[in-house]
């Protein structure tokens, strides 16, 4: 009788919310408020910027794949995919990587194409002169830009991503989106936004630069204004900028505004003819030549005017920046790297194609097979991951994580695909010239990871630390609910987190343990054995994040080690989804199920990978031990992509032509008779053609029918046509693949002194 009595108070005080409030809720409440972590000024505006989509469902632990499935694919407009076709392949055709190298800038041939046809311009609505472009029709001309001149890419997207014009179609006053909208659309202003500084990198709230209320003159008249001092670097398009976005800390100490002397962040835009504006200097981004440099601001007077959005905004800098330039993030460099991946792709498959060593193509070495497969593999997920997010930004999403998570994967996996089809290439990729084309890749690439928030962290800050938070379904409430002290509120939040724990306790012990046969799949075919093996990793990872949070708290911040592992196994699975995504609108085709199922099996391997590092580091050894456990009870059993299936993809690339177009559909490919690209892809259609050809030659030899080739093998070719091994029109092909052969595995030299003055 006393059990059963227990039992219905326990059950009370459980279940009935209003005895579960004054029991227990009110006595937690306090407790966990010094396990939450406590959020700064700066914190909670970051937080409270954009928008959470799909990384919130995979939080969850329990995603709802009906709604990734049936999210509208990227498809350009009409208007779109004509500039695309037409401008973006004329500037292409323009500019030339070697002789932008050389110049050290843009020819004033190609500046005045990007000025005319408003590539400037393109997120500008269009009744102020832009293109008002979609965010899948910006990246797709960046990628295509950047497949082609990394200098051009840079140049096009900076405008676009972070510029000004971002900031003044949100936040601008009428007249200053009139007066500066259409002047930027056609490139009569160059714009430059400073925000970066030496004591204010990766910490941009640690602004040094400085705006002090006060009264000046500004065109003849005494107005009420600023009085600006900077120092900025890494400054893109600063060296010619005529107008700069300038972030500082602004200043009223005579309280000519108010009673409050530290107003914040502001965002001013400036005339750099204004006196005491200095631009012109340059930094050299480890050779790449697009414009970038310092700019400094001593004793600047400008109206308070200036500031973006007026007076009204002093102070509103930092909030305008973090809502804004998360969509930037994830457009102008994932394209990039999504670009240079394509590109790979075509180098990699048509010299491992073309170049033979020991009779045979390099590609058909099982070591070259192993980076092929890789960077098909990465060229597909990639791609898939920018097409997502694109499609989350068109759609109204602000994805602050999600952009997070694609400018640090796609630039990591930039570094690691560039690498990969260097090697391929060996010498040929080692020595610049006209010839080479992954050279400016390979320098660009440190630049893309350090930029726009240094991956390192990226990683630890924004994509776990923000979105711990941000995405969770119950964690921002529960601290909203304490800062309010509002009992009914936390109480709501609370048993809905525990809630939460214990159902995704419950699932990853039986995906676990059944293979993940017991999870949900919204489609059948590849794509669905995909969907139940990620359903199974989201329940695991929601699981031991929740643990994470519970067991560190607010040192949980800290552990930068524990918390990027958590933003790889929270980045992975956004891959894995949207390379399931990709997939599933593709229709599964049969052609690519080798591409998709290595990208499949390398993502959720890496995510798998982490989660065992966090076990493994969790200073919490017994909940370690349990929810290793629980989410792998016969241990961490998926492997990376195996070989077999490696040698798949390599084949794929090398001898499926229409896999290799799709996996390199975004990119310029130049005409045939261009060094680099073009003369490669011209030999690798040479020798595919001929390679049937080159064997009934080679057996004939072997047969003793004709005699062995030459130095250049014309002999042989003779041979065989006289012999009627081969027609005279096939002998002509023959020697036409072994010309092209012999012509790109060359590669450039130069006289001394062009050297000197090159490398000068």
């Amino acid at each position: 009788m006393l059990f059963l009595v227990l039992v219905v108070i326990v059950a009370a005080v459980l279940l009935v919310p209003p005895i579960r409030r004054v029991v227990l809720t009110r006595w937690l409440m306090p407790l966990l408020s010094g396990v939450i972590p406590r959020m700064s000024e700066t914190e909670r505006i970051a937080l409270e910027a954009g928008t959470v989509w799909w990384d919130a469902e995979l939080f969850s632990g329990n995603p709802r794949w009906s709604r990734l499935l049936s999210f509208p694919p990227m498809k350009l407009t009409e208007e779109e995919q004509a500039f695309l076709d037409g401008q973006t392949e004329e500037l292409c055709r323009l500019v030339d990587e070697w002789d932008v190298n050389r110049r050290g800038d843009l020819s004033p041939e190609a500046w005045a194409f990007l000025k005319k046809e408003r590539f400037f311009g393109m997120i500008i609505p269009k009744e102020y002169g832009g293109l008002g472009f979609s965010a899948a029709a910006h990246s797709a001309v960046i990628t295509k830009i950047s497949s082609r001149c990394v200098t051009a890419s840079v140049t096009a997207m900076i405008p676009n991503s972070l510029g000004p014009a971002e900031l003044l179609l949100h936040y601008g006053t009428d007249e200053q989106k009139r007066h500066y909208l259409p002047r930027l659309a056609v490139g009569e202003e160059i714009p430059a936004f400073a925000l970066t500084e030496p004591e204010a990198g990766s910490d941009a709230t640690a602004q040094k630069s400085e705006g002090i209320i006060c009264k000046g003159t500004f065109e003849g008249r005494e107005v009420l204004g600023m009085r600006l001092n900077w120092s900025k670097r890494y400054i893109t398009l600063a060296p010619s900028a005529t107008v700069l976005g300038l972030a500082f800390r602004l200043r009223d100490p005579d309280h000519l505004l108010g009673d409050k002397e530290d107003l914040g962040i502001t965002c001013a835009l400036l005339p750099t003819s204004l006196p005491g504006v200095e631009v012109g200097l340059r930094h050299d981004p480890l050779g790449v030549p697009f414009l970038n440099g310092p700019t400094f601001g001593t004793d600047v007077f400008a109206p308070l005017d200036a500031i973006i959005g007026g007076p009204k905004n002093a102070g509103a800098g930092w909030r305008m920046l973090m809502e804004n330039l998360a969509a930037g993030r994830g457009i102008a460099l994932p394209s990039l790297a999504a670009g240079s991946a394509q590109v790979a792709v075509r180098v990699a498959s048509a010299h491992a194609s073309v170049r033979e060593q020991f009779g045979m193509p390099i590609g058909r070495f099982e070591g070259i097979e192993e980076p092929l497969a890789r960077i098909g593999g990465n060229a597909y997920w990639m791609d898939a991951t920018r097409r997502l997010t694109l499609c989350a930004v068109d759609s109204g999403e602000r994805p602050a994580v999600l952009s997070a998570i694609v400018k640090h994967y796609l630039t990591e996996a930039m570094r690691a695909t560039v690498n990969d089809a260097m090697d391929v290439q060996a010498g040929n990729g080692i020595s610049r010239g006209p010839r080479n084309v992954l050279s400016s890749f390979y320098q660009a690439v440190p630049v893309g990871i350090t930029v726009e928030g240094a991956n390192i962290l990226t990683r630890t800050l924004i994509i776990y630390g923000q979105g711990a938070i941000r995405c969770h379904p119950w964690v921002q409430r529960e601290m909203k609910a304490i800062a309010a002290k509002d009992l009914v509120a936390f109480d709501e939040a609370l048993f809905g987190h525990i809630g939460m724990v214990l159902a995704n306790g419950v699932r990853s012990f039986a995906y676990a343990v059944t293979g993940g046969a017991m999870a949900p799949s919204a489609v059948s075919g590849p794509a669905g054995d995909a969907i139940r093996r990620l359903a199974r990793m989201s329940a695991a990872f929601a699981l031991v994040s929740d643990t994470a949070m519970a067991t560190l708290g607010a040192t949980l911040k800290r552990r930068e080690k524990i918390s990027g592992r958590l933003a790889d196994v929270l980045a992975w699975m956004y891959v894995t989804s949207a390379t399931v995504k990709r997939f599933v609108d593709d229709g599964q085709p049969e052609r690519d199920r080798c591409v998709f199922e290595w990208a499949v099996d390398h993502a959720l391997h890496r995510a798998q990978t982490s989660l065992v590092g966090v076990l493994d580091n969790l200073p919490h050894r017994p909940a370690a031990w349990a929810l290793r456990a629980t989410v792998f009870p016969f241990g961490a059993r998926w492997k990376p992509p195996s070989d077999r299936l490696g040698s798949k993809v390599a084949r794929a690339m090398m001898e499926d032509r229409e896999v290799r177009e799709r996996l390199s559909s975004g990119i310029h490919v130049p005409s045939r008779d261009q060094h680099g690209l073009g003369r490669l892809e011209d030999a690798y259609e040479k020798v595919m053609t001929a390679r049937g050809l080159e064997r009934k030659l080679r057996e004939a030899v072997k047969a003793g029918s004709i005699p062995a080739p030459g130095k250049n093998g014309d002999g042989s070719i003779d041979a065989a046509v006289g012999q009627g091994v081969l027609t005279a029109e096939e002998g002509q092909r023959v020697r036409e693949a072994v010309a092209a052969r012999l012509d790109v595995i060359q590669v450039d030299s130069f006289d001394a002194e062009v050297l000197a003055e090159h490398q000068n």
